[in-house]
């Protein structure tokens, strides 16, 4: 799933989730989340980060849909966390690049 600033897709996922996320977003480390979720020495460039987070994330909820005991919870909010931050900071990069703003950021969370 490419997540990028002219494609906006909806991610419909749990009110509690989304809140967690959100909250969580006021302490992000960015460098710490992705050598952390990624494995990354170096952070990788936002749109690379955005796309591999977007995986995972995907993973997660097909594990957290399906009820399996492999969900981590936890993980879960880390990465929706950490995929609202680069989706902001590419989005922080198009305005400051000259780029015509967009109405939102790409990423919508949708609390269902």
């Amino acid at each position: 799933m490419q997540l990028t600033l002219t494609a906006a897709p909806r991610l419909n996922r749990p009110a509690l989730l989304v809140r967690a996320a959100r909250i969580a977003m006021k302490h992000h480390d960015r460098d710490k989340a992705l050598h952390r979720l990624l494995g990354a020495a170096r952070p990788p460039a936002p749109a690379e980060s955005q796309r591999r987070l977007a995986e995972i994330e995907s993973d997660l909820n097909d594990l957290r849909r399906a009820g399996d005991a492999a969900y981590d919870v936890v993980r879960h909010v880390g990465v929706l966390t950490a995929l609202m931050g680069e989706v902001r900071l590419l989005h922080m990069q198009e305005v400051e690049g000259g780029a015509a703003r967009p109405a939102r950021p790409a990423l919508t969370l949708v609390s269902g």
